[in-house]
């Protein structure tokens, strides 16, 4: 479905760039220590329930990420390229900025769009405690 006011984006897009994204910086920070870097997605083609998967699948490597950073007390390898100092802190701050500003141009779009979005997805994200015993 095409993005109101936008000839090329459509919600699928987004959802693929997110996964995309997490990919590439799985492949540029962490792949060289082991950890699996998951295959990208076409954003005009991909089928929505291979999507899904695929995000699981990204989201695991940037939980990788983060133990490896963890691991490493609390330092990230450097990228071949990179906007932010190596520290997990900050690593963490803009992959956390990147998923908030596409998860709200989402959620905005299935309003303006006439679709009420389930509770826990606009209101659990900030259940933090329910979430940190998940």
């Amino acid at each position: 479905m095409n993005i109101p006011g936008s000839s090329r984006r459509t919600i699928r897009s987004l959802a693929a760039h997110i996964h995309n994204t997490r990919c590439m910086w799985i492949k540029m920070i962490a792949a060289r220590h082991g950890v699996a870097v998951p295959r990208t997605v076409d954003a005009r083609t991909v089928k929505p329930s291979s999507l899904s998967r695929a995000l699981e699948r990204s989201n695991k490597g940037i939980i990788d990420v983060i133990q490896l950073g963890a691991a490493r007390g609390g330092t990230i390898p450097a990228a071949t390229w990179q906007n932010f100092p190596t520290d997990l802190v900050h690593f963490l701050n803009y992959f956390v900025a990147h998923e908030a500003h596409h998860r709200g141009q989402l959620c905005m779009l299935a309003r303006q769009l006439g679709h009420r979005l389930p509770t826990e997805v606009t209101a659990g994200l900030w259940q933090w405690k329910k979430r940190s015993r998940e």
